[in-house]
Order: C-alpha cells, then structure tokens, then sequence
C-alpha cells in the first residue's frame, strides 16, 4: 500500500467507526433534540468517512470506495481505538465525542495547510462541522458535570475509564513522520499542548478531575484493536457481504 493512500485511509476509518457508532443512538436519544443531533453528528462523520475513502479509491487505481470500506477484515483497519468504545450511556459518548471532537479540531486545523490538495479541501470542509461538534459536545460535558451530583459522578467515572485511549491522538510513527516531510502529513505531538488547554478549560468549567497521564492504549497504526471493533464491522458490513453484487 503506498504511503498517501495508507496515511490518507487512517483518517477515513476513524471517522468511519466514530459514525458507525454514533448512528447506533439513532431512535434511541435521550430527548428528540439530542436524537436529531447525534444522528446529524453520525452523517457529518461518515460525509467525512466518504470523501477520504473516495481519495483512498483513486490512489489505489482498483478497489472503490464501497469496497474498502465493507470488504476489509479487522487488522486491515486502521481507526483510532477510542472510536469502537461502546456507546454505554449518554454520559459515556458525550465525553467520548468531546475527547475526539477536541483532537479533529487540532488535527484537521493543520491538515488543512497540507500540500496535497485534496486533503487540504477536506480538512477545511470539515473544519466548519467538527467546530459545531465540539461546541455540541463541550457544552454537554459542562452541563453534565456542573449538573447534579449524580450527573457530575456519572460523567467523571466515563472519563476515568476512557482515558487511556487518548495517548493514540499524538503518537507518530515511520509512516507519520515520512508525511509529515513531506509537507502533507500533521505532526501529532504539536497538538500535544493546545489539545490539553481546550480539554482541561472545559473539565474545570465543568468541574471534573483530568485523570493521569498513566497507561495507554495504542497498536491501532498497527492494525490492532479492542474486541467492540470486530462486532462493528459484523453489523456495518453484513449486507454488503451478504449481497455483495447488489446494487443501492
């Protein structure tokens, strides 16, 4: 696989499994309002997902994106680990979603100035929705925290357990670095510092303890994941498996 489309198909899953994920609180929302929002959040995501995958088609000369995305095993997937946690309850995702929406913030800011084209044009379109996402997801984890004591437990024990996926945000290996010389790629321990001052502003406002930099998890630039991946893939793939010559 050659190093654009692999740097670029890392991207795509993690937005890929993010939405998967999120489309499983379609319906089931705590209110209608914040079913509408998360499924709207979910759609952005795979829109994301798309346009990536799309790219990783046209390097890769053979497969299209439909393929790649619904024909690849586990180890041939590449997202972040955080994005296959489960959902667990809304306190859960929300501090899930804010952990994530705060690094693609970071991350996309300064893909936008890469020199390949087309990923510049995609970092900046989707710019303008994981800006609203973490708008959306900030003002929850505040709400959440700074609400009742049950609230404020509930949303600390999501964090505490969530935690030691973070660290992946900021690694960088030989594929990352190869890209990042080569003026296309981001330099992931740069965001380092500001994604700390966006997370710890919004715990204190919110009145939650950062937990510590201890153990984390990684091997997902390695193709390694959780066991919730693998049930994912089961779900979002089974019809394209099942009819693999339908047509949609």
């Amino acid at each position: 696989m050659k190093d654009l489309e692999k740097y670029t198909l890392r991207i795509a899953d993690t937005s890929l499994i993010l939405a998967q994920r999120l489309s499983e609180w379609c319906s089931n929302g705590p209110t209608l309002e914040e079913d509408i929002a998360l499924s709207n959040i979910s759609l952005d995501l795979f829109g994301q997902a798309n346009g990536l995958l799309d790219y990783v088609s046209k390097l890769n000369g053979e497969k299209s994106a439909d393929e790649i995305a619904f024909k690849r095993n586990e180890r041939q997937f590449y997202n972040l680990q955080i994005c296959e946690q489960e959902n667990g309850h809304f306190g859960d995702t929300i501090i899930r979603q804010f952990l994530c929406d705060s690094y693609f913030k970071l991350f996309y800011s300064s893909l936008a100035n890469s020199k390949d084209e087309i990923l510049s044009a995609i970092a900046n379109k989707s710019l303008k929705e994981v800006e609203y996402h973490l708008r959306h997801s900030s003002n929850w984890v505040i709400r959440l925290g700074d609400g009742t004591k049950e609230s404020n437990q509930k949303i600390q024990t999501s964090l505490n357990q969530i935690w030691k996926f973070t660290g992946e945000f900021f690694e960088m290996d030989e594929l990352d670095n190869i890209m990042l010389k080569k003026n296309i790629g981001v330099d992931n321990n740069n965001l380092k510092e500001e994604w700390d001052l966006i997370v710890n502003k919004t715990l204190k406002q919110a009145k939650l303890t950062r937990p510590n930099d201890g153990y984390m998890m990684n091997g997902s630039k390695q193709g390694l994941h959780t066991e919730y991946l693998g049930k994912i893939l089961a779900q979002m793939q089974y019809l394209p498996r099942a009819y693999p010559d339908a047509k949609w």
